[in-house]
């Protein structure tokens, strides 16, 4: 077998692995009764700190935010959509119950100043104070 071969082998089963274990973390958080952790996108302009949590299937009223000195902690919990007993499940990828997910914030003390859900997505403006 080439060595270019064996290297390409390597790379699929390191991402293949690699992809066991977020959907390990995601739907078995350890330690905790959450069954899932929601996927993050942390964005930084200035003082200006975008959060944006990956929540399909979630109503805003559903969503408890605490902001405190350890940063951020948002906890929900996403419905099954299964409607009747009979369904045959054919692929369930979409993770549903309770989640809790922790973000640890860049340092400094910040404040809310705007959240909303859309597309799917929970996006929390926040403002760093001086």
């Amino acid at each position: 077998m080439s060595y270019r071969r064996q290297t390409w082998m390597w790379t699929q089963a390191c991402e293949a692995l690699s992809q066991a274990e977020r959907l390990r973390q995601q739907f078995f958080h350890r330690g905790r009764q959450a069954a899932w952790e929601p996927p993050v996108d942390l964005i930084q302009r200035g003082a200006h700190l975008q959060v944006v949590v990956a929540l399909p299937g979630v109503a805003p009223e559903q969503v408890s935010l605490r902001l405190d000195d350890d940063g951020l902690l948002i906890e929900a919990a996403r419905s099954h959509t299964l409607i009747s007993d009979a369904a045959t499940i054919h692929t369930l990828e979409i993770p549903y119950g309770r989640f809790a997910r922790r973000i640890m914030l860049p340092s400094g003390a910040y404040e809310l100043k705007e959240k909303f859900i859309r597309d799917g997505c929970l996006t929390l403006h926040l403002i760093k104070h001086a």
